[in-house]
């Protein structure tokens, strides 16, 4: 338990914000599997400003979400200051992140992402103007480093926490390993003993046993996770779990996978319309379906699949085929 600012935390599992992922039916789906905190995916300064309609649409928070991080991006003071205090005053989010980490050339030639990760000084004149100007708690998600020879990751959590920062998400990898390689965790652990504010690690928390350790070596206050909840927010339920009494639980079966995916399936529709959301969740889907037996030749039909009809036709087939297969290894057993 932990709080930012003043805002409770009722566990230390914090779900990551992933572009293209962490929109309201998939963060929806994993706090329903126990995450303290959802983020949702970076959204762009300027689309705030000029009230494009994608962007507008993006800021959309369902109450059963909170607490909720809302991330902005951007390079620039005037349009990240203004693009806050519409999310401080226009959206239902109770923390506003700071995107610092982003390693995509397209976010970093705008100077935003993780090009700060250069300039501590941008830092803390950014998250100063940003802190100042509005009311909710101001977070920074940034990585440890652009590269293995600018690596700041203290003085630059050290200027968030200066500049009236509530705390950092510290992911252990440099902008130009991207998602490749290891993550540091020794460089989580030097931030944590040189900041008084919460420090969430990230990178490399595949199991629940992972976060265990993360938050043992490290010392830090919250453990992110991303990549592994894809598909799979049982991974946030078990970890969840596994912190409080030591305990593992058991994976889930064929059909609650499937049951979950058409959850997800049904919320994205609501939230997008049938044609963009089956589209949208062929990835999710072929996520959802690792580690079933006999997988890879309904993935490729997944990506066939036009309507919600088509998927769940092919999702049901994939238990029923499940089940009975177990059925009949117990009769021969």
């Amino acid at each position: 338990m932990f709080k930012i600012g003043d805002i409770e935390l009722k566990n230390r599992v914090v779900l990551a914000p992933m572009a293209g992922v962490c929109n309201s039916a998939f963060r929806l789906t994993v706090k329903e599997f126990g995450a303290g905190l959802v983020c949702a995916e970076m959204v762009s300064d300027k689309g705030i400003v000029i009230k494009n309609e994608k962007t507008m649409n993006m800021l959309y928070i369902d109450e059963r979400e909170k607490p909720l991080s809302l991330q902005i991006f951007g390079g620039e003071k005037e349009t990240l200051v203004e693009a806050a205090q519409f999310v401080d005053k226009n959206s239902n989010a109770d923390i506003i992140d700071i995107n610092m980490g982003c390693p995509v050339p397209k976010i970093t030639k705008c100077d935003a992402g993780a090009k700060w990760l250069l300039d501590p000084d941008k830092i803390y004149e950014m998250v100063s103007a940003v802190t100042a100007a509005v009311d909710k708690p101001v977070t920074v998600k940034m990585r440890m480093g652009w590269d293995e020879d600018h690596i700041y990751a203290v003085r630059n959590a050290q200027a968030v926490e200066s500049a009236g920062g509530k705390a950092v998400s510290l992911h252990g990898r440099t902008r130009v390993q991207m998602y490749e390689g290891k993550a540091n965790w020794d460089i989580i652990r030097e931030v944590k003993q040189n900041i008084n504010i919460p420090l969430i690690g990230n990178g490399d928390v595949m199991t629940s046993q992972d976060a265990k350790r993360m938050l043992e070596e490290t010392g830090c206050d919250g453990v992110m996770i991303g990549r592994a909840a894809l598909g799979n927010p049982w991974m946030i339920y078990r970890t969840v779990k596994y912190l409080e009494t030591g305990e593992l639980m058991d994976e889930p079966s064929v059909r609650e996978k499937i049951d979950v995916c058409i959850l997800h399936l049904d919320r994205l529709i609501a939230l997008k319309n049938e044609y963009i959301a089956v589209r949208e969740m062929r990835k999710h889907a072929a996520w959802y379906l690792k580690g079933i037996r006999g997988n890879a030749k309904v993935r490729n039909a997944v990506n066939e699949c036009n309507t919600r009809e088509d998927l769940v036709t092919l999702l049901t087939a994939l238990v029923i085929e499940a089940e009975e297969k177990e059925q009949s290894q117990m009769q021969v057993g």
